[in-house]
């Protein structure tokens, strides 16, 4: 139903006739269960088995964190990545002796052939490392002959085991390949935005001057967006009324500084600084052209443009967006600029409303 459900009694019956069960047999201590199994069955704790049903906690508990920005992602995920491998790797290993254990000739198995046929009376150290040389180096597909299969279970086994290894394998390197490619992805973009705005200039013959400024243009939107400077994107993915008021508390006491708001109500300027759109302009780059159409007005909020010369604060364009005239000078950056951006239409509708 999607609905989202905060009835405590709802919850905890929803919880009972599901999980519940299985959490409770996952923590009976196997050490207490063993009394109620054949003694010949004791050495392989199968009752610790059931303890694996806590493994979904992980997997959620890695969910958690990946989510949150207190962790760092990469990190986070070749963390998990590295607990599934050593989990496939350490079951694999338990499951091999696990089969030289039962079978009937103790010469005859994998570790038997390496160890002799008392391994039992290795120490269990000894044991656990020579199961688990054996399942990291299958996993790895090194191979190196010293250990191998000998009779037909460990042999089927071991073809389940590469052909999991398989699936374990890919999905390995296919998070790795994603994490290391995600760091370069961005500036690979960048180059293949540089390269083809360069060929549509060199193609079309632009004048240097508009060829240096397309470039500075991408250059700077690359560089707010590595330092993570966008701005108006952040905004713009917030509901309005987030927007509107972070938008306030940046810009607020600007907007009450400019000539042209002076006087007016609270409530009209703070409907005029929600629809402020914040944008960074390279140096010596054009803002406003003479002669367009006057469709919108900026502020600036840092830097210098050349119009006579404006600073933080002065509102360029105005002249023509309220007189519906074409604007009647070219205004282009001194340095790297942040403006406000208001459209026309915009600013009308809510002098009117």
């Amino acid at each position: 139903t999607y609905l989202l459900i905060d009835d405590p009694k709802k919850i905890a019956w929803k919880y009972a006739s599901s999980w519940l069960a299985f959490d409770i047999i996952s923590t009976i201590p196997s050490e207490l269960a063993q009394k109620f199994f054949p003694r010949r069955l004791h050495s392989y704790g199968l009752f610790n088995m059931l303890r694996l049903w806590r493994l979904r906690r992980v997997s959620a508990l890695f969910s958690r964190l990946e989510k949150d920005k207190n962790y760092n992602y990469f990190w986070v995920r070749c963390a998990k990545l590295v607990c599934v491998t050593l989990f496939a790797v350490h079951c694999a290993g338990c499951f091999y002796y696990l089969i030289a254990a039962q079978y009937h000739d103790p010469e005859r198995t994998w570790i038997g052939a390496s160890l002799g046929e008392n391994f039992h009376e290795q120490s269990l150290s000894i044991r656990y490392v020579t199961s688990m040389y054996w399942s990291i180096t299958t996993l790895t597909t090194v191979g190196y002959g010293d250990l191998h299969p000998v009779n037909t279970r460990e042999m089927i086994f071991d073809i389940f085991y590469m052909l999991f290894n398989l699936g374990l394998t890919a999905y390995l390197i296919g998070n790795m390949t994603n994490l290391v490619v995600h760091g370069t992805s961005r500036t690979r973009r960048f180059r293949d935005t540089i390269q083809a705005a360069t060929s549509f200039a060199q193609r079309n013959q632009l004048p240097p001057r508009l060829q240096d400024q397309m470039l500075a243009h991408l250059c700077l939107k690359f560089r707010t967006d590595s330092e993570g400077l966008q701005q108006q994107e952040t905004l713009d993915a917030l509901p309005k009324a987030i927007r509107s008021s972070i938008s306030h508390y940046l810009f607020y006491s600007l907007m009450d500084k400019v000539y042209l708001f002076r006087g007016v109500s609270n409530d009209l300027l703070f409907q005029l600084v929600s629809e402020m759109k914040a944008e960074y302009f390279p140096p010596k780059e054009d803002i406003i052209l003479q002669n367009e159409a006057p469709t919108d007005f900026y502020i600036l909020v840092t830097g210098a443009v050349v119009v006579g010369e404006a600073n933080t604060g002065d509102i360029c364009g105005e002249i023509g967006v309220l007189c519906y005239r074409p604007q009647l000078f070219t205004i282009r950056t001194k340095r790297l600029c942040q403006l406000l951006r208001l459209n026309r239409t915009t600013f009308l509708n809510i002098i009117q409303a």
